[in-house]
Parts: structure tokens; C-alpha cells; sequence
């Protein structure tokens, strides 16, 4: 009886710390979603970013991809050649990996107002969506990843900074359900 009792009294202790884990996850996740920054805080930034213009021509982005460990998992080098007809843009992207792997992505950009843009591509689920204010751009989207034969649905968070009138900074958060699995870091520059 007594053993009987110690058991549901240790199953119940353990049940309310599995609630209380629960409820703090999901507070950490509604917080963080509240703390995160909008692409409007950065609308006094100099030089302004103007897609058009500065994704135009012949770029070049140097970058790698970390593990949510933090270790640089692949090097790459992206050339894009991008061009403008009105509000549409195409930016065909030609992707060399550190491994020898080389990729394409074409993107079709629509300016839809005023710092609002989407966009789509091939391995791209559903559209891109784009804000922009100041020197910054917010754009995410969900990548059709290849991993091991099979294809995951991957989120792409995507902050870039344009820094002058050759160079942009590139970060983008690589997430599944809502789990971080790593980071993009590039840098662009114009030809």
C-alpha cells in the first residue's frame, strides 16, 4: 500500500513536471515569436536596399552552411545573373559546393508594392515572401531539401543587409517543426 502510494505520488510529481516543461516550451516559443524583429526597424538604414537595382547584373556570394552545432558543415560559391523587366525579376543562381556538388535555382521575383516582394522556383514549396525597409530585406520560404533519398520541407528565414552599394550580407535559419537545424552565412558582391 505504502509502496503503491509512493509510486503515484512520484508518477503524479512526474506528470506535473511534464506539464510544466510543456507549458514553458510553449511560452519560450509564443515569447520568441513575439521578440523577434520586423524588417521596419531598420527603415532609417543607409544605403536603402532597392531590389531592382541592387540585384542587377552579375553577383557573386562567398558562403557556408553551419550545423546547429555551430560546425561549418559546406563552403560555397554562388554566381547569380539577375535581371529586371518591369516588376519581375529572374535571378538564375549557379551553386559550386566545397564537395563538388553544383546546383541551379532559378528565382522569379515580383515587386508586389511598396518593399513587398514574392517570389518562386522550382525547389521552392508554395512562395517566398518579402519585406523590405532601410538596407534590410526579411524573406522566407520553404525549401525542398534533398537529404539521404528523401525530400524535406525546409524553412528558410532569410535576413539581408545590404552594407554598400557592392555588398550584402546574407543570413538564413534553416528550421524544421519549429527546431533550428542551421545557418546559411554568405556575403554578395556586385561585378
Amino acid at each position: 500500500m505504502i509502496t503503491a502510494f509512493l509510486s503515484e505520488s512520484r508518477c503524479g510529481r512526474a506528470v506535473r513536471s511534464l506539464r510544466a516543461l510543456f507549458a514553458a516550451l510553449v511560452a519560450s516559443a509564443t515569447f520568441a515569436g513575439c521578440a523577434s524583429v520586423e524588417p521596419q526597424a531598420y527603415s532609417a538604414e543607409k544605403p536603402v536596399l532597392d531590389l531592382q537595382t541592387y540585384f542587377n547584373g552579375t553577383l557573386v556570394g562567398h558562403g557556408m552552411f553551419q550545423s546547429r552545432s555551430g560546425k561549418v558543415e559546406r563552403r560555397f560559391v554562388v554566381t547569380i545573373d539577375a535581371r529586371w523587366e518591369g516588376n519581375v525579376g529572374t535571378l538564375d543562381e549557379r551553386f559550386e559546393w566545397s564537395d563538388g556538388e553544383k546546383q541551379r535555382r532559378v528565382w522569379t521575383i515580383t515587386r508586389t508594392g511598396a518593399g513587398t516582394y514574392t517570389g518562386t522556383a522550382d525547389d521552392v514549396v508554395g512562395t517566398a515572401e518579402g519585406r523590405a525597409a532601410g538596407n534590410a530585406l526579411y524573406w522566407a520560404y520553404t525549401l525542398a531539401l534533398p537529404v539521404s533519398g528523401r525530400t524535406w520541407h525546409v524553412r528558410f528565414d532569410d535576413w539581408m543587409y545590404l552594407i554598400d552599394d557592392k555588398v550584402m550580407l546574407n543570413t538564413a535559419v534553416m528550421s524544421k517543426w519549429g527546431i533550428r537545424l542551421g545557418q546559411v552565412t554568405l556575403s554578395f558582391s556586385r561585378k
